[in-house]
């Protein structure tokens, strides 16, 4: 599908301006999207109605030609930009020596090298051992055995507007019904599901929730489940699908000094907010928690499939030799990349930039909040923001129609947004951490037209 007027490959080269040269979506797009009804199961989704041809540092380029502003990141996973050079590069290397043997097989440096740096990247000087896997479900799935290995014991507790993935155990896991769930039970037992902090719509008002929220969790705990019991808590620093939700102040810090009391393992959910997401490299930074485990994905390698544990030592070796891995875990051509964008985190300061990218966009949509009385809620931290969308007036409902509707005005505008919330509510904006200033000012202007548009 490619023509003289498209970009002959993505990465930082490619012009950092949008450009709309077809309606959105295109013809070619529009191909594409009668070929996919034929061929792809109706059950997987699509946020946007264009098809990508190129990408790199905040642009998406279509099969049309379109230059798109990307505030979706791929929710979250391309961090240092899509096709960065170095990633690019480091992945090329490595495909040309092998792409598989297995680690479980015949191990290769590339597997330790990514274990060594996330036992160092991580919170805590303590000693810490890693295991690669593909995806952040599977992260997820292998923390709570690693927990019930080294504890010995079997529930589960997880929160209220959680998502962990789609796998059984962690749909259990996952608070939202539809689409994820629905339909597909039963569910993995033993998981316990708690009240979260969450600011905006605790009842008794947002300074409050962080101390309630937790004291109400707690008193659960020993009450209904019984502390003994449990092997772990699981909890996203930030929520992601849940609406990017930054739980009340105290909040985690109490609950991982009660897991420490009670011998249950601290266990941090960092898919969504790691490698510098939220101006620091991992959430739990931001109130200094030092999970037990730590369990990463997306943003590790810059695109490519991979995923970790990480965690104390003698927890982390409490599962029996061959209890923990995978065919495709630890591929070593996401390793390449992995190291590759890790090594860019750090020598860029996408971590600061993070920060930047927030010291520009909350002010222009807290400004967007006070015009507009359906923005209930503007939060987050670093490069990882939302807005909460609510009927207005006086009235907190939750309006997932006026929040699809600013969605799809952002898109026929050019702009890559996604939605998010347990009600269908949030707008979540993830832009690359490399998207220059002009790029995210541009789409926040964007994003203001769009809320102008459906406003009327």
């Amino acid at each position: 599908m490619s023509s003289p007027s498209m970009p002959e490959r993505g990465g930082p080269g490619l012009p950092q301006a949008l450009r709309l040269v077809t309606e959105i979506p295109g013809p070619r797009s529009r191909a594409l999207a009668a070929r996919r009804s034929a061929a792809v199961a109706r059950g997987v989704g699509a946020t946007m109605p264009v098809y990508a041809y190129a990408a790199g540092g905040g642009i998406l380029v279509d099969v049309d030609g379109n230059a798109l502003i990307d505030f979706g990141s791929g929710i979250a996973v391309t961090g240092v930009g899509n096709a960065a050079d170095e990633v690019v590069a480091a992945v090329r290397e490595q495909v040309g020596r092998f792409t598989h043997t297995c680690f479980m097989v015949t191990p290769y440096e590339g597997y330790v090298a990514v274990c060594e740096a996330l036992n160092r990247l991580t919170p805590g000087d303590h000693e810490k051992r890693s295991a690669l896997f593909n995806s952040g479900a599977e992260a997820v799935e292998n923390a709570v055995k690693i927990a019930r290995s080294a504890t010995g014991r079997d529930a589960v507790v997880v929160f209220e507007h959680a998502y962990h993935g789609r796998t059984n155990l962690t749909l259990a896991m996952t608070a939202k019904a539809m689409p994820y769930k629905a339909g597909f039970g039963p569910f993995a037992p033993e998981i316990h599901r708690m009240p979260l902090a969450y600011p905006y719509r605790w009842p008794t008002g947002p300074e409050h929730a962080g101390e309630q929220a937790a004291t109400r969790v707690i008193e659960i705990i020993r009450d209904e489940i019984g502390a003994g019991a449990v092997a772990a808590l699981v909890i996203e620093p930030i929520q992601g699908e849940g609406g990017f939700i930054v739980p009340g102040h105290g909040f985690l810090p109490r609950l991982a000094e009660f897991c420490a009391a009670e011998g249950i393992l601290f266990v941090a959910d960092e898919v969504q907010t790691g490698f510098a997401r939220t101006g620091a490299m991992f959430a739990c930074e931001h109130e200094g928690i030092v999970p037990d485990l730590i369990a990463t994905a997306k943003g590790i390698a810059g695109g490519m499939p991979l995923s970790a544990v990480t965690g104390r030592a003698e927890i982390m070796d409490a599962p029996q030799v061959g209890g923990l891995g995978g065919t495709y875990g630890g591929n070593p051509v996401a390793c390449a990349a992995a190291l590759a964008a890790i090594e860019l985190v750090e020598s860029a300061d996408l971590a600061g930039r993070a920060r930047r990218i927030g010291e520009l966009a909350l002010p222009r949509l807290r400004a967007l909040a006070a015009r507009h009385d359906a923005v209930g809620d503007v939060r987050g931290r670093g490069a990882m923001l939302a807005v909460e969308l609510v009927r207005g007036g006086g009235d907190d409902t939750p309006d997932p129609a006026l929040t699809s509707a600013v969605a799809a005005a952002c898109h026929r505008r050019g702009l890559i947004v996604l939605t998010a919330g347990t009600w269908n509510n949030v707008l979540r904006l993830l832009p690359p951490l490399v998207m220059p200033d002009e790029l995210l000012l541009a789409g926040l202007d964007i994003l203001s037209g769009a809320f102008a548009e459906c406003a009327r």
